[in-house]
């Protein structure tokens, strides 16, 4: 089992760490050879 918290984080440390981990919309991009749509950063 983990250890129990001895303290409670703040708010804003607790926000921090949930806006690192927020889920980003994907980012569709237009293919310059095929003119077809394709998710960024990705091999296709």
């Amino acid at each position: 089992m983990p250890p129990t918290p001895k303290r409670k984080h703040s708010t804003r440390r607790t926000g921090k760490r949930r806006a690192a981990r927020a889920e980003s919309v994907a980012q569709i991009v237009y293919d310059k050879a095929t003119g077809k749509p394709r998710l960024s950063h990705r091999k296709g």
